[in-house]
């Protein structure tokens, strides 16, 4: 029996062979490769990772894809982990691994912020995400989002192929467009401030219509003079709004917040 798509997990398969090459392509894959492919589905995309790499581990959710995608690839160095990629420990995982995967819209932002946060990193990642979400990875300031900072605090974003929503089965609402990510050698953030400085980021965020001294005195409970005081020291304009900012202004911002604390 044909297995069946479940909505609830997100699952959109794509199979045209030449975007699959693609996106295997563009992970810059030799045989000294470990990849981590989320959500490996059909296994039409592990074929082409397995044709290139020396090791795919693929982490799938569904038990039932996870019990019938081994016996597709006999004698291929190919794990398959039934489990939550969230809950996944990717210390496990060789230094320097790649991540390549279709990911399930729904839970893209939380996936990016796992493996870019996560004591073993992939030095690369290629998703195939929803288009709006790659384009917003990849903005620069003036387009600015919580989840562009994010991932360019760690990694510096290109966009690649629009994938059309027909070429999946069955068609998502949307088209999807593949996103490349290449690690920076050292992140702009590090494991001690990374919670303040999101603190920040999300707290400029908040009120995103609002110029930025409203929106981070109510969400850092300050007073505005305060926050008047913080950006005139940090050098940003009092009209400036949180998608406006550079990476290094919400650095120097959080520099100045620090200070002003202590």
């Amino acid at each position: 029996m044909a297995l069946q798509n479940k909505k609830s997990l997100g699952q959109h398969w794509l199979k045209d062979p030449d975007v699959l090459a693609d996106i295997a392509d563009a992970a810059e894959l030799s045989t000294d490769d470990t990849v981590l492919e989320i959500g490996p589905g059909l296994g039409t995309l592990t074929s082409r990772l397995l044709a290139r790499a020396g090791r795919v581990i693929a982490v799938e959710f569904d038990k039932d894809l996870a019990r019938k995608l081994p016996a597709q690839f006999p004698g291929k160095n190919l794990e398959v982990i039934n489990q939550d990629i969230l809950q996944f420990d990717t210390t496990k995982l060789p230094q320097d691994y790649k991540a390549v995967a279709n990911v399930p819209y729904y839970i893209t932002s939380k996936i990016i912020q796992l493996l870019s946060e996560s004591l073993n990193p992939p030095k690369t990642m290629v998703l195939l995400v929803q288009k709006e979400v790659a384009e917003r990875l990849a903005a620069g300031p003036g387009d600015y989002s919580v989840l562009a900072v994010a991932a360019q605090v760690y990694y510096r974003v290109e966009l690649a192929a629009i994938v059309p929503a027909e070429l999946f089965t069955p068609p998502p609402k949307v088209d999807s467009q593949v996103v490349i990510m290449h690690r920076l050698d050292t992140p702009l953030i590090d494991s001690v401030n990374r919670a303040a400085f999101f603190r920040l980021v999300k707290a400029g965020f908040s009120a995103k219509r609002k110029k930025l001294r409203s929106s981070l005195a109510g969400g850092l409970h300050l007073e505005k003079p305060a926050v008047e005081l913080l950006l005139s020291q940090s050098g940003i304009s009092l009209d400036m709004r949180a998608e406006d900012l550079t990476i290094d202004q919400w650095l120097t911002l959080l520099s100045k917040y620090d200070t002003m604390k202590g």
